[in-house]
């Protein structure tokens, strides 16, 4: 037995890959836990417990109150609104993010979702099976090549969204404050205001974080300013996108579809409102899930908490790096 031992609490999510990290480390006391368990059960594993590998699992003040040697939380992904983020920091507890690990999956998710709305994929679907041919024309698909796409977020997603939209011929707009307008010519997209943007986009797809600023971002004012027609994907989170507002434009018919990967509650009630429209295409949040993705991020969160374990955190992975000193 090692003395001094962290010890792990990993997600059921994390696939062999990540497991293989702990394989040959007796100094880790590994300990899975199952992110659909109730809450008590979940919070009673926290005390004693030096890191968490966090799926789906919220992390706030509740969970806080029974960290007594917590020194890291690994999110098997990139987001962290679930995720108490000034409690962490004032309890000197490092939250870490997976990367890029998810960028390309998430990128070509996004992606699909354009196709599938340019190219009403699921109402000629269902058209087919019901063997109707007789509306097919009323409406017919469209081109990517030579649209305007709208991309909110310029990081390690956004910028993968743009280079393959760009790959398809579309005009890329691009809307981030936090980034140089320099950096976005660059990398052959516009820079522009979301009200300038929403104005000449054919497509929007969102790729911001979900915080104070940006919730609610796009609301009824903003989906007003998109052309007749225009298409909306969401594969950040629930509610930057004001969902009756969303629905309104699109059951009014000025919207000409959405694709939504996330929502305001989930998993989204089979009664809400988007999905009784023929012009929605959605997903349970799994833009980021791809076999290949699950592998590289169970990687990515296992070798954060190393990292930390080791004295040697991944800097460029840590959200409150303010915790390094």
């Amino acid at each position: 037995m090692t003395a001094n031992r962290k010890r792990l609490l990993v997600a059921q999510a994390i696939t062999p890959a990540g497991w293989a990290l702990l394989e040959n480390r007796p100094d880790i006391e590994a300990v899975r836990y199952d992110s659909a368990m109730p809450d008590e059960a979940y919070r009673a594993l926290i005390p004693g417990a030096h890191g968490i590998a966090l799926y789906t699992r919220q992390f706030g003040p509740a969970e806080l109150a029974r960290c007594d040697n917590m020194e890291v939380i690994g999110r098997v992904g990139v987001g962290y609104d679930l995720v108490d983020v000034p409690g962490c920091t004032e309890k000197g507890i490092l939250l870490m993010v997976s990367g890029t690990a998810n960028s390309v999956s998430v990128a070509e998710h996004a992606l699909s979702l354009m196709f599938d709305l340019a190219r009403r994929s699921a109402e000629f679907d269902a058209m087919t099976r019901k063997g109707d041919w007789s509306q097919r024309l009323v409406a017919p698909p469209l081109d990517l090549w030579e649209r305007t796409l709208l991309v909110v977020g310029f990081g390690r997603i956004g910028t993968r969204i743009a280079a393959r939209c760009r790959g398809l011929e579309m005009k890329v707009l691009v809307c981030d404050p936090y980034v140089d307008a320099g950096l976005i010519r660059a990398a052959g997209c516009e820079p522009v205001t979301l009200a300038a943007g929403l104005a000449r986009a054919d497509f929007v797809t969102v790729r911001c974080p979900k915080n104070a600023e940006t919730t609610g971002m796009i609301g009824a004012a903003q989906l007003a300013r998109l052309r007749s027609g225009a298409f909306v994907v969401n594969t950040a989170r629930g509610g930057i996108i004001e969902e009756g507002a969303l629905y309104d434009a699109l059951a009014s018919g000025h919207l000409g579809g959405a694709g939504l990967d996330v929502f305001v509650e989930e998993p989204v009630p089979a009664d809400h409102p988007l999905l009784s429209l023929l012009n929605v295409v959605v997903a349970p949040h799994m833009a980021g899930n791809t076999v290949e993705a699950l592998d590289r991020m169970s990687r990515a969160a296992i070798s954060n908490c190393l990292s930390v374990f080791d004295g040697a955190p991944v800097v460029e992975n840590v959200i409150n790096k303010e915790v390094l000193g």
